[in-house]
């Protein structure tokens, strides 16, 4: 790894700690986010012209999230299933509340300007962190990272009309979830 990689790598750290972490809300799988999202980018980039790199990185980034939260809807799937057959097979009803709550998708959205203010700061990022995944990551790449609309339809791999209904949805839900608290 050439030393300016590792600079580089060196600044997004923190940043793409908290985003993963946003969308995991767990603090050792944002830690392995991060990990394979570095060592993705050592392997497969580190060649490419350092103007590449920032949205080459967000967009891997990008996608270790995504097959997260397809893993861990797989694994809560198969754990329901399991538990399921187990309650079956005993004649007892499953309990599907539990089912339904490791389903809810993580829905982020916040509002720019309200990102500055302090006193909303833990709000904003339960708000954030209860997106869906894909408005979460758009809200997150616009607003916090300052990619243009183009840029973070590339980092996502969609089209910028995807972009902006992520976003726009993103910042709706914010902004009524804010309401809500000013209310």
């Amino acid at each position: 790894m050439t030393s300016s990689l590792a600079l580089f790598l060196a600044s997004v750290d923190k940043k793409a700690y908290k985003m993963a972490n946003i969308a995991t809300a767990n603090s050792q799988d944002a830690l392995d986010i991060v990990q394979d999202t570095m060592e993705k980018m050592v392997r497969h980039y580190s060649e490419k012209p350092s103007t590449e790199w920032p949205a080459l990185f967000y967009r891997i980034l990008h996608n270790v999230i995504m097959d997260f939260h397809r893993k861990k809807k797989f694994r809560n799937l198969f754990f329901f299933w399991q538990q399921h057959q187990q309650t079956t097979d005993e004649a007892e009803h499953s309990d599907s509340d539990g089912f339904d709550a490791n389903f809810t998708a993580h829905n982020q959205q916040c509002h720019e300007a309200l990102l500055t203010k302090n006193e909303h700061i833990d709000h904003m990022l339960t708000v954030i962190s209860s997106l869906p995944p894909k408005q979460q990551q758009c809200f997150l790449l616009r607003c916090w990272q300052g990619f243009s609309v183009a840029k973070t339809a590339q980092i996502m791999q969609c089209s910028q009309g995807t972009v902006k209904t992520h976003y726009s949805r993103a910042v709706a839900k914010i902004t009524l979830q804010l309401e809500h608290l000013d209310a």
